[in-house]
């Protein structure tokens, strides 16, 4: 076993800066949508649109590191075999016992699965939020951009499946990245530090 570099220190930033973000602008979020009374209707407001702007940035700032570094590559999606392989290490050698069908590697760090998850929240899920987002942002727009027969009601709705699919991931994602390591919390601590055992 050795240690490896598995995630640089901007992956690593970009990830927390990302997860942080993210949680923060989930919890403005569902208290604009009235869920619960914490920091007032106004300032919620506020915070998540300084919050969205400041990820919009670093969504950018990202997407520009990851194309011109190549790590773009690490999510596009595997072959059908071994997303199913994955599938069934999930659902039923995780739990009776059995061989991981992948071997992380620094050129590879996600498993079939993880890049489809991973793509699914980079193609699907983020522009749902990004788009309905703008669009609920820019509302008094919406008559000069031909787009008057929208309904306010239908994007905040739109807005808020988006968030609560992206609650659903981030449960999800930690529940796997806790309990799929061989070793306690190991990729939890794979992306703090940035090395894994390989």
């Amino acid at each position: 076993m050795a240690k490896v570099l598995m995630f640089t220190r901007f992956e690593r930033l970009w990830h927390w800066s990302q997860a942080l973000l993210i949680t923060a602008m989930l919890i403005t979020g569902f208290e604009i949508h009235g869920s619960y009374h914490l920091l007032g209707f106004e300032q919620a407001v506020d915070l998540h649109i300084i919050m969205a702007w400041t990820l919009i940035g670093l969504w950018v700032f990202a997407m520009f590191w990851y194309i011109t570094t190549g790590e773009w590559k690490q999510y596009t999606p595997s072959s059908a075999n071994s997303m199913a392989a994955m599938a069934r290490y999930y659902g039923v050698n995780l739990i009776l016992g059995g061989g991981v069908p992948y071997q992380r590697s620094r050129r590879q760090k996600f498993n079939p699965l993880e890049r489809m998850e991973l793509l699914l929240l980079n193609v699907g899920i983020m522009p749902v939020i990004w788009i309905s987002g703008l669009l609920y942002l820019f509302y008094t727009s919406w008559n000069d951009w031909g787009l008057s027969s929208f309904s306010l009601t239908n994007v905040a709705l739109v807005h808020t499946a988006g968030a609560f699919a992206m609650l659903v991931f981030l449960i999800s994602h930690l529940y796997f990245s806790i309990t799929t390591s061989k070793k306690p919390f190991g990729y939890v601590k794979a992306i703090i530090t940035g090395y894994e055992d390989e």
